[in-house]
C-alpha cells in the first residue's frame, strides 16, 4: 500500500481523470514523485468500477482502492446490505474478508465484527478505509481465516465465508470442494466456533450440489438485483435437520420481490396447464434459479403453458414476482404469420423454443426495443407459438 497515493494532488488527479482514455494515460505517463503511472491507473480503474457497485466508497474522500479484480469479486453494497439484515447476534467473523464490503454492513447490525484477509496489502487497505467510512467496530486481521479460528478460543454468533474457485477448476462443474477455503472439509471446525454459518457462493453453484456437499442447511437465499441473480447465500445451523427453505429476492431499487418455499414441497405441487389466457406472467430470475416452477404456480393459482416453458397465464391481474403482460395476440410460429403481424421493433424473449433471440431478429428483421413484447415458446400441445404482449409491470 503506497500511502503517497493519498496526497491531495494525486487524489484530485484521479478524480478529474476518471473518464480519461487509459491507453492515452499509459502512453503519456504521469510526473508524480513516489507514485507510478501504473499505480494511478489501478486507482482510476478500481474507482470507476466502484461508482455503481460501491457508491459509498466512490463518494467518500481519500479512499484507497485495490486492483479492479478485487472490486469485481466483492459483494455489491445492495447485496451486502440485504445479507446483513438476515443475521442476528453480537459477534460475526468474515474469514474471507476481501475488500470488506460485507463487514461494512455487518458493522451496522453487530457489536463485534472481525475481518480476516490473507492478502497483506488488501488487509492494510481495508484497515485504512474503515475509519474514512466512519466504521469503528471492525477488527482487521491479516491472517488465514481458518487458522485464526483454530488459534483462539473465541466463539462467534455467526461465521461468514465467501470461498473462491481455484484457478485450475475453471471450466469444470462448480463444487464447493473446488474452492478456497474448502468449506465442506472444514465444517466441523466452523461449527465448533459458531452455531450459525453463512456461505456466499456464485449463482453458478447448483442447488442440489450445494445441499449435498454441505450439512445442516436451513435456508438458501437466492439474491438477484434488477432481475440478474448475483449470488447465493447458504445458511447453516448446527444440528438443523428440518426442511430446507428456499428464499428468493429480486431487488429493484427500493423494492424487493420475495417468494419463499419449502424445497421438499416443490416436487408435490399441483400444477395446472392451459393455453394462453388474458395475462402472461414470467417469474423473476431468482425464482427461475430456485426451480420454483410448481410452487409459484400453486401459490398464485396461475397455469403453466408447458412443463418446460416456465411461463404462466391467468385471466386476472396479479401482483406477481416478475414481469406481467396483457396478451394482445397469439399465432402459430411460421414466417408467414410473423410477416403478417408487421412488427419491426419489439422486445423478444424465448422460453422452451428451438432458436435464439439473435437468430429470430435476423430472420424476421425485428429490431430491439419499443413497447411490444413477443414471447417465442411452446404450448401444452407441443406446438411452437408466438405471444404478442404489452407490459403491465
Amino acid at each position: 500500500m503506497n500511502t503517497e497515493i493519498l496526497n491531495t494532488e494525486i487524489q484530485d488527479f484521479i478524480s478529474k481523470n476518471l473518464n480519461l482514455d487509459i491507453s492515452k494515460l499509459i502512453l503519456k505517463g504521469t510526473s508524480f514523485n513516489n507514485v507510478t503511472t501504473k499505480e494511478i491507473i489501478e486507482q482510476i480503474e478500481a474507482k470507476n468500477k466502484s461508482k455503481k457497485k460501491l457508491p459509498t466508497w466512490f463518494s467518500s474522500e481519500k479512499i484507497y482502492y485495490p486492483n479492479k479484480l478485487n472490486i469485481e469479486q466483492t459483494s455489491s453494497e445492495i447485496t451486502a446490505n440485504y445479507k446483513a439484515q438476515l443475521f442476528k447476534g453480537k459477534s460475526i467473523i468474515d474469514i474471507t474478508g476481501g475488500f470488506g464490503v460485507d463487514c461494512f454492513y455487518f458493522a451496522n447490525y453487530f457489536e463485534d465484527v472481525t475481518h480476516c484477509e490473507l492478502n497483506e496489502k488488501l488487509s492494510q487497505i481495508v484497515a485504512y478505509n474503515y475509519p474514512q467510512l466512519n466504521i469503528e467496530n471492525v477488527k482487521t486481521k491479516n491472517v488465514d481465516g481458518i487458522d485464526y479460528l483454530q488459534s483462539n478460543k473465541k466463539v462467534y454468533d455467526y461465521i461468514y465465508v465467501d470461498p473462491s474457485r481455484r484457478h485450475e477448476s475453471k471450466g469444470k462443474v462448480f463444487f464447493l470442494k473446488d474452492c478456497l477455503p474448502n468449506v465442506p472439509l472444514h465444517l466441523e471446525i466452523l461449527f465448533k466456533k459458531a452455531n450459525n454459518i453463512a456461505v456466499k457462493t456464485s449463482p453458478l453453484l447448483d442447488l442440489t450440489i450445494g445441499i449435498t456437499e454441505l450439512k445442516h442447511v436451513k435456508e438458501v437465499h437466492i439474491i438477484a438485483v434488477k432481475n440478474e441473480v448475483k449470488e447465493l447465500l447458504w445458511i447453516l445451523e448446527n444440528g438443523f435437520e428440518g426442511e430446507i427453505t428456499i428464499k428468493t429476492a429480486n431487488i429493484i431499487d427500493t423494492k424487493i420481490e420475495s417468494f419463499d418455499f419449502k424445497l421438499k414441497d416443490e416436487a408435490t405441487c399441483k400444477v395446472n396447464y392451459s393455453k394462453p389466457l388474458t395475462y402472461l406472467y414470467e417469474p423473476n430470475a431468482a425464482i427461475l434459479k430456485a426451480g420454483a416452477f410448481g410452487s409459484i404456480s400453486e401459490y398464485y393459482k396461475v397455469a403453466k403453458l408447458h412443463k418446460h416453458s416456465h411461463l404462466y397465464t391467468n385471466n386476472d391481474i396479479l401482483t406477481f414476482p416478475g414481469r406481467s403482460f396483457k396478451i394482445e395476440n397469439i399465432i402459430d410460429y411460421n414466417k408467414k404469420n410473423l410477416k403478417e403481424l408487421n412488427i419491426s421493433q419489439a422486445n423478444i424473449t424465448v422460453r422452451n423454443f428451438p432458436d435464439t433471440v439473435n437468430n429470430i431478429r435476423k430472420k424476421h428483421r425485428i429490431k430491439d426495443g419499443g413497447n411490444i413484447y413477443i414471447f417465442f415458446t411452446t404450448n401444452l400441445l407441443n406446438a411452437k407459438i408466438v405471444i404478442v404482449c404489452t407490459k403491465i409491470c
